[in-house]
């Protein structure tokens, strides 16, 4: 019996050689690598960095030559004895709080209510993402029109003269309003997707065992959003965290104004601001910095735990 040996053709087909990467190739790889790498060390870590290391420094700004080794006296100062502080981490964790209680379930709501196949769907959810596609910036030059106390919307319907912008007991949420006039759109979004993916035999198991629609959404359908539900904790500690622009622009291109202290004002204030204090301010940030870091990191052993199971 004689055996047939295979061919060096065949053997060449079934293992072929791999490509040799041509002197473009390797040029176009590492224009495409190098330059997004380029970017996030210079316009990111390389600043990230150094405000790491000016947080333990005293610098006015002005020559490299007045930079002088401060120590911890930065950090001890924002947490001892510089009152704006603690004002701009309480409007923060306002920020937090008016955004996980109000925008964001009325974005659930909105998703539950579109996903329902309504009439005109695709209209709402076009009008509703729409402040979503602005930003920030012109978000605040739209509701700085409506707050207007001479010629504003909002006091021409209710017939009366407020200053909402003004007043310290009102500035802030007047600025949450309009924050969240945009982060109820985004979370619409996020939750609609979700929802298309969600397996619809889990809604007929729970309509075979008696659950009304709202039983079956609260009960069945939002566990199964567990992905989507850390994605928008994420999101909404984040968007309390960065809050700057349209605050910004609210309040008069200023971070001191009474009752709009926010740490990210209170940073641009001291790095850019007419008093520059930039080991102070670089303290701030790296604060913040870590604060985020700790939000991204529970959300990535979230994503790797679940991906383990």
């Amino acid at each position: 019996m004689s055996s047939v040996r295979p061919s060096r053709r065949s053997s060449s087909r079934a293992h072929p050689r791999p490509r040799r990467l041509g002197p473009g190739d390797r040029l176009f790889l590492t224009v495409a690598v190098g330059i997004p790498l380029l970017a996030l060390l210079v316009f990111v870590w390389l600043p990230a960095l150094s405000s790491i290391g000016l947080s333990f420094t005293g610098w006015d700004g002005l020559t490299l030559s007045d930079i002088h080794w401060a120590g911890l006296d930065n950090y001890h100062q924002i947490l001892t004895n510089y009152p704006p502080f603690w004002p701009a981490v309480r409007h923060n964790v306002v920020w937090l709080l008016f955004t996980a209680l109000l925008p964001t379930p009325f974005g659930v709501f909105l998703a539950y209510q579109l996903d329902r196949k309504i009439r005109f769907s695709r209209v709402y959810q076009t009008a509703i993402f729409m402040p979503m596609v602005l930003s920030l910036a012109v978000v605040g030059f739209i509701w700085e029109i409506i707050y207007n106390p001479d010629t504003g919307l909002l006091d021409g319907a209710l017939g009366r003269h407020i200053d909402w912008l003004g007043d310290p007991h009102l500035n802030l949420w007047a600025v949450l309003v309009a924050s969240g006039w945009r982060h109820t759109g985004y979370i619409m979004i996020l939750y609609l997707a979700g929802l298309k993916g969600v397996d619809p035999a889990l809604k007929e198991a729970a309509a075979l065992d008696g659950a009304n629609g709202r039983q079956t959404f609260m009960r069945v359908v939002l566990p199964a959003l567990k992905p989507v539900n850390i994605i928008v904790l994420v999101v909404t500690v984040m968007e309390s965290l960065r809050a700057f622009d349209i605050v910004y622009v609210l309040g008069g291109g200023t971070g001191s104004k009474p009752g709009m202290e926010l740490l990210s004002l209170l940073i641009t204030d001291n790095i850019i601001g007419e008093s520059s204090h930039i080991g102070y301010g670089s303290a701030l940030a790296v604060l913040l910095l870590l604060v985020s870091l700790a939000a991204i990191g529970a959300f990535l052993v979230q994503t790797f735990r679940k991906e383990d199971q």
